[in-house]
């Protein structure tokens, strides 16, 4: 009983440890996200898409959809702060609620990406010889080509819709996330852990998914929150080609679309849309700059 009793007392502690370093590990994260202004201000600004995309019908302060002929081209004012466009319909409204399109895009292109770049990195790296080379030659094919030309003719060969799109940047992400999860991969499969590890006897997913795959996340967490920018700004490309969203939706490629046809008459139509993908995008790639630096141990020394 005594015995029994220590051990559950030395389990218990030693949970009770690793609890702690978790804990301390994310304090430090957070402590050098918040040293680092840049980072700041970037989470900032994702953050602010992120509150006015859940809650664009309560801010919203019209009808993003409601056409109104009178009201048409309508410079911005106390009323319409940003004007309305060629059909009335108010623009920061339409951008409100655009940004859960945009960023739903973003979010969904670049989790399909690094799903399957993820597992086909982890493969290749894992396994090698063979199946590392049949891995590397299909991502060779798929970087041979430019994301945007590749994006184009999936979604051409699809055809033109949200989804289309989302599916198109999801894929020409694929290659990215799969060199780096194959190159981690690679560094840590021989390490001494992972040798006693597989001397147990467990299996290669266990090896794979539980002990190689959360060693090597910190870069693809990195490269996925600038990869965000890059889809949202791929998609919105597209969109603005008409291979997107189709109108009268407020995905803001599209609007930016339909507002160069006003670019001398009403700018504002093209000028906010463009903005505020700018915006978001900026604040990514300032993110993804302090991820790097609390992330990367190298960044620290």
């Amino acid at each position: 009983m005594e015995a029994d009793a220590k051990e559950l007392q030395g389990h218990t502690s030693l949970h009770s440890l690793r609890k702690q370093k978790r804990r301390e590990k994310y304090a430090d994260f957070l402590t050098t996200i918040f040293k680092n202004k840049i980072a700041t201000i970037g989470g900032l600004i994702i953050l602010f898409y992120i509150f006015i995309a859940l809650f664009a019908p309560l801010i919203a302060p019209f009808d993003p959809f409601a056409i109104d002929l009178k009201n048409k081209l309508q410079a911005p004012s106390l009323e319409h702060w940003m004007g309305t466009d060629d059909k009335g319909r108010d623009i920061l409204s339409r951008i409100i609620y655009g940004s859960r399109l945009s960023m739903g895009v973003g979010f969904a292109a670049v989790l399909f990406g690094a799903f399957f770049g993820i597992i086909m990195g982890l493969i290749a790296g894992y396994y090698g010889k063979t199946t590392d080379s049949i891995i590397s030659r299909i991502l060779d094919v798929m970087l041979a080509f430019p994301g945007i030309l590749l994006a184009l003719a999936i979604v051409s060969a699809l055809g033109p819709s949200l989804i289309n799109v989302t599916i198109a940047v999801g894929v020409f992400s694929i290659p990215l996330f799969a060199r780096i999860a194959r190159g981690s991969t690679m560094e840590v499969r021989n390490l001494e852990y992972i040798d006693a590890i597989r001397s147990l006897g467990a299996s290669d997913r266990i090896i794979i998914f539980r002990h190689i795959l959360p060693n090597i996340l910190s870069p693809l967490i990195i490269q996925g929150t600038l990869r965000l920018a890059t889809a949202i700004l791929s998609a919105a490309g597209l969109s603005f080609l008409g291979l997107g969203a189709q109108p009268p939706s407020p995905e803001w490629g599209t609007m930016l679309s339909s507002g160069r046809d006003f670019l001398f008459s009403a700018p504002y139509i093209a000028i906010f849309p463009g903005l505020t993908i700018a915006i978001l995008v900026m604040g990514f790639n300032l993110f993804g700059d302090g991820l790097r630096d609390a992330l990367d141990p190298r960044m620290k020394s």
